[in-house]
């Protein structure tokens, strides 16, 4: 009924965790320095909502494509 908790698991998970965050911050890095505007100005200053809407939307997806490659 209970599974004992196996500390190789319990690493890869943080090991897997950490680098789909590194990841992500990537990307962000790479969308902030491709778009010929400040993106944080235009959602905190000009309240830009589809603009947000849009950055939400890309890292929902960019997360499901990491999640899908690190459990492949």
């Amino acid at each position: 009924m209970f599974e004992t908790i196996v500390i190789a698991d319990v690493v890869s998970t943080i090991f897997y965790t950490i680098l789909a965050l590194v990841l992500l911050w990537v990307s962000w890095k790479v969308i902030n320095w491709m778009s010929p505007f400040s993106i944080i100005k235009e959602i905190e200053e000009d309240q830009n909502t589809s603009l947000a809407i849009l950055i939400g939307s890309v890292f929902i997806a960019m997360s499901i494509i990491i999640a899908a490659v690190l459990l492949s």
